[in-house]
């Protein structure tokens, strides 16, 4: 299960989104997320599904890769989507004491879980694709303009770099720790809930005692080859837009366009849409 979680992960190839400048990527799955809460009908959501198969077919990354993913948002998917049918108000189908699965319950639950793979699919996608010295470097030059008003805008960026990279390091750490205290007889599976809660210590502690360690050895690291970002600080490779990033650009404005004039216009249903 922890293996399993791809947000932060990096997954070298030579495909056209990889070569994208990652202000483009940054901008594109900003603009995707908000597109998915834009429209409310089936043929939005088939207009979103292959724009986003095809944006991973073109990425090359694996598919089963990309899926595995969302294995670790399973019980977060699960518990969203009971929520949403056991408490919206609407047409009652089935009465289960105090409860009741309404038809709009179930057409919203469907909505949510399926706007939340989206948004895991796609901010992942971004991810696999792009370095964290990408990432921090298109983070800083698209919040450049905040500098007017005193925002440590490098800072930030490198934070947020520096947390997204820590993430796949960590849940390594996670993995070898809970294996280790398996074969000490440690169990985290079994007994109820506040038995799992303590079970969970002798893995917590030292995963933060690891964490500390690896933040204070880089914070030691970067001061020892005294590095400064932010004014002043020239880049190996500066960020420049290119022909290919002109067309990404065409392409996502194209699709939201696309999308919220079929998805709101076009009435097509189905039961739970």
């Amino acid at each position: 299960m922890i293996r399993d979680i791809t947000i932060g992960q990096y997954y070298p190839a030579k495909s056209p989104i990889h070569k994208l400048d990652p202000r483009t990527k940054l901008a594109g799955t900003l603009i995707f997320i908000i597109s998915v809460f834009l429209f409310h009908t089936v043929v939005g959501y088939a207009v979103a599904t292959v724009f986003l198969a095809g944006m991973i077919l073109i990425s090359t990354v694996p598919v089963k890769f990309i899926f595995k993913g969302l294995k670790a948002i399973f019980m977060i998917l699960l518990i969203t989507m009971v929520f949403n049918i056991l408490l919206t108000p609407g047409e009652a189908i089935v009465t289960l004491g105090i409860f009741k699965i309404t038809k709009e319950g179930i057409s919203m639950a469907v909505r949510m879980a399926i706007r939340l793979i989206y948004l895991v699919i796609g901010s992942s996608l971004m991810t696999l694709t792009t370095t964290p010295n990408q990432l921090t470097d298109g983070l800083e030059k698209s919040l450049r303009p905040l500098n007017k008003i005193h925002v440590p805008v490098h800072e930030i960026a490198m934070m947020m770099s520096i947390a997204l990279r820590f993430i796949p390091i960590l849940l390594e750490e996670t993995d070898k720790i809970m294996k280790a205290q398996i074969a000490r007889g440690a169990d985290f599976e079994n007994g109820n809930l506040i038995q799992k809660v303590k079970n969970m210590v002798p893995l917590l502690v030292p995963l933060f005692i690891s964490a500390f360690r690896r933040a204070n050895d880089l914070a030691m690291a970067m001061e020892a080859r005294c590095y400064r970002g932010g004014e002043g600080r020239t880049k190996m490779k500066p960020l420049k837009y290119h022909k290919e990033d002109r067309m990404a650009y065409i392409t996502v404005i194209a699709y939201v366009i696309l999308v919220v004039v079929i998805g709101r216009c076009v009435p097509v249903h189905i039961w739970v849409f």
